[in-house]
């Protein structure tokens, strides 16, 4: 049997190097460092370093990101908002891998699940422009994340939710 690749605290991970879009590379190639799991951050730093590797075309990792502040956030309301935002990043890395029916299912699956959001977007999210991009992809390129900085008292508050 083989020996599977663990992380420091000796849960299964595969440690094989990764490009820029997430996929596996040989053992000792030269992959893109991958986005530490499990980082807590508060809701802007999430959208800022999501934003960062989004620029940077890297939205795998920006995915990773989202899902930190999903599994931070279960039980609350916004939970459903940052899972909404992975799984927009990840249909993103579909499109890029060149995978138009994963793309689509997860980009209308985002969709959906931004639409409540849509009156009162927290955190200044461009709810409405994110929701109509994933709908309608091809059209133009991803919009940024925020539409403007948070309004006072809606800048999340080195907590998630």
């Amino acid at each position: 049997m083989t020996a599977r690749d663990r992380d420091d605290s000796g849960r299964p991970r595969n440690a094989r190097p990764r490009d820029a879009l997430g996929r596996p590379l040989p053992y000792g190639a030269q992959g893109v460092p991958r986005q530490p799991e499990g980082v807590p951050r508060s809701s802007d730093q999430t959208l800022d370093e999501a934003q960062r590797l989004l620029d940077a075309g890297r939205p795998f990792h920006a995915h990773e990101v989202f899902e930190d502040a999903w599994k931070a956030a279960r039980g609350t309301p916004h939970a459903p908002l940052w899972q909404a935002l992975a799984q927009l990043a990840v249909g993103q890395t579909h499109r890029l891998r060149g995978n138009p029916a994963g793309a689509r299912a997860l980009l209308l699956r985002a969709a959906d699940a931004l639409a409540p959001y849509a009156l009162d977007p927290p955190y200044g999210i461009d709810v409405a422009g994110l929701a109509g991009w994933a709908r309608e992809p091809d059209a133009r390129d991803l919009p940024p994340l925020r539409r403007h900085e948070p309004p006072e008292g809606n800048q999340g508050t080195g907590r998630r939710g």
